[in-house]
């Protein structure tokens, strides 16, 4: 009998052919509880041997209480080493030397957080594939359906469907002509019931739009 798809909550959502659960792969909002991350259901990462901070490993420089906050939309795909380098990462560089000298001083730490640049959210839209070791900088705003490259370093907008590659990231090429990027965004798949999506995942793995679009 086969495997029922597993539930957003699941942590370890991947069961190999002979039983085992495969726990370097996690959906995400399972295992980070962050006052400053936003995940969208099924969205996973891998990382061989596991992790035991989650958060920490995905965007290690946002802090509880930061001013910014990272926004993930749902079924995205995030692969080991992808690290989202957020506003909270700043240093101030308005005056001779940009050393951070006061968080070496405890109470002297909520000063320079005050101090330093702040920006914008940072955010990655819905079934976004974000490649080995890729960098998001900080305020970037990933469109729904991107690719980035492995290594790639990407910060300000992404469009929809591109796929990004290189450092600094360059729009290599869109994914669908504009007028079929159009129509994707309208049937908007990730937003369907989760049994619906399951039961057409064949139509949304394929490349027939207009499938999509008699469900939609």
């Amino acid at each position: 009998m086969p495997h029922a798809f597993p539930a957003a909550a699941t942590r370890h959502p991947i069961t190999l052919p002979d039983g085992t659960v495969h726990t370097d792969t996690v959906f995400l909002n399972a295992v980070i509880d962050h006052p400053n991350i936003e995940i969208g259901d099924y969205s996973y990462m891998s990382r061989p041997g596991g992790c035991s901070d989650w958060a920490a490993l995905l965007a290690p420089f946002l802090y509880p209480g930061a001013p910014e906050r990272l926004r993930i939309g749902r079924f995205c795909q995030i692969a080991q080493g992808a690290t989202c380098v957020t506003s909270s990462a700043n240093h101030r560089y308005d005056g001779i030397s940009s050393f951070p000298f006061p968080i070496f001083t405890p109470d002297r730490m909520a000063e320079y957080a005050g101090a330093a640049p702040t920006g914008a959210d940072t955010v990655i839209g819905h079934d976004c594939w974000i490649g080995t070791g890729a960098t998001i900088l900080p305020g970037a705003r990933i469109g729904n359906g991107a690719i980035l490259g492995a290594q790639a370093v990407v910060g300000g907008e992404v469009p929809d469907y591109a796929i990004v590659v290189g450092n600094p990231g360059r729009v290599l090429r869109l994914r669908f002509p504009k007028a079929d990027v159009a129509r994707l965004l309208r049937v908007a798949w990730w937003d369907w019931p989760t049994d619906v999506i399951v039961a057409r995942q064949q139509e949304i793995m394929d490349a027939d739009i207009s499938a999509l679009e008699a469900f939609g």
